[in-house]
């Protein structure tokens, strides 16, 4: 018997003495979707300097090929998200991008526009002073749910970098009504089944005031467009001890959590490979999604089979694929390890005020070791237990070095 079939029966056993049916944990590990960004795959920086590294990809196609080797190894990176215009196709042809995916076992994710790199956005894009700006911003914004409806993409996903540096820079009601006034719009052009999913963010790049500045701003927002327009919770926009965990199941228990930007951060919006600072954050926040699954609150059960699983990571000093692996080897691990609580115990416990008693159960989950039980999950997927070495013994990365070189930039789809 090989060391992981070793650990795992012991672990199987271990489980199923504590009533957890180990079959159905393996059965949800499977099923696990943790979409990757096409702007993970290729150059990216700090504010000061891009490191380029040999074999980062260059063109759409490119992206979506490294994706596909992430799902190969994993078995549960199925889509990949795109960013417009850096994923534009030379020819604009979408529909043969979306071919071209599902040529390598992939979909098209989450479609994001570019609100930020053009000198029109100086002052804003939905927020800008100037209507003919904001025209643009929206006019961008329908053109990327046309992109939806060719590509069979089912989110729009909307990020901001709008607001004030300096204090009557402009007016923040004002501000805040141009946003409504265009969401409006964008709203109607949903494509039908879709969902747009609006992310906030408490600071940066502007100084004085952000736009949307935190998960109040963005459900109020999504509240007043209706049921396709959702929050996207990114774990790196909050500020040191927010409890990013209670904000994920509040919004589950209204029905608005739309999806992740998972990622991780010392400071704030670092993009760090997720669970890589605060692993413990990172299995909390799948605790209350589970729970939310498995309990008894309608709408909460409901949102909870709703969310996009997305990272949003550049890894400036690390290799790509390899970081991208590691991501998605931390999210499966945490979803195992909250798979693993013993939620009708841990229901006693609080309900007659059993403190530390409560804490440490959920805690006995978290400590667990669930490396052989992944082996397994993979083993039975038939990818491979270590994706990781797998990668590294493929050849793939010195294949990608030599082939497409060391470039400064990502360009499009070719």
């Amino acid at each position: 018997m090989s060391n992981h079939k070793a650990a795992y029966a012991v672990l199987a056993d271990e489980l199923s003495a504590k009533g957890i049916d180990v079959e159905q944990v393996k059965t949800a590990l499977k099923h696990q979707h943790i979409e990757t960004p096409s702007w993970g795959y290729a150059n990216s920086g700090t504010r000061f300097r891009v490191y380029p590294w040999a074999g980062a990809a260059t063109t759409t196609r490119q992206k979506l090929d490294d994706a596909a080797m992430v799902n190969q190894l994993t078995g549960v990176a199925p889509s990949v998200a795109v960013h417009i215009p850096w994923d534009i196709p030379e020819d604009n042809d979408f529909v043969a991008m979306k071919q071209y995916a599902e040529a390598k076992g992939i979909s098209i994710g989450a479609v994001n526009p570019n609100y930020f790199q053009d000198d029109e956005y100086r002052l804003g894009s939905f927020g800008n002073p100037d209507p003919a700006i904001q025209e643009r911003a929206l006019d961008h914004t329908i053109e990327c749910c046309e992109i939806m409806r060719k590509t069979g993409s089912t989110l729009l996903s909307l990020w901001y970098a709008d607001g004030t540096n300096f204090a009557g820079q402009d007016n923040i009601v004002g501000r805040m009504r141009r946003f409504e006034r265009n969401f409006a719009e964008v709203y109607k052009h949903l494509p039908a089944g879709s969902r747009m999913a609006i992310e906030y963010k408490f600071f940066e790049p502007s100084f004085y005031n952000t736009d949307i500045p935190d998960w109040g701003t963005a459900y109020m927002m999504s509240l007043r467009l209706g049921d396709q327009a959702q929050v996207l919770v990114d774990l790196g926009h909050h500020a040191h001890g927010v409890n990013i965990e209670q904000i994920v199941a509040v919004l589950l228990a209204e029905g608005k959590l739309g999806g992740f930007h998972f990622n991780n951060r010392k400071y704030a919006d670092d993009d760090l490979i997720v669970g890589s600072v605060n692993p413990y954050e990172l299995f909390l926040i799948y605790h209350e999604l589970v729970s939310a699954e498995l309990g008894d609150d309608p709408v909460a059960s409901k949102a909870s089979k709703n969310v996009a699983y997305m990272l949003d990571q550049c890894h400036n000093i690390e290799g790509k694929l390899a970081a991208t692996l590691q991501s998605v080897i931390n999210c499966q691990e945490s979803y195992a390890k909250a798979l693993l609580v013993q939620r009708k115990q841990l229901a006693e416990l609080q309900a007659t005020g059993a403190v530390l008693e409560a804490h440490n159960l959920l805690n006995d989950a978290f400590r667990t070791d669930v490396r052989p039980l992944l082996a397994q999950v993979r083993e039975e997927m038939g990818v491979p237990i270590d994706p990781i070495a797998a990668y590294k013994k493929s050849g793939y990365e010195e294949k990608i070095r030599k082939e497409r070189g060391r470039a400064s930039a990502s360009g499009g789809f070719q």
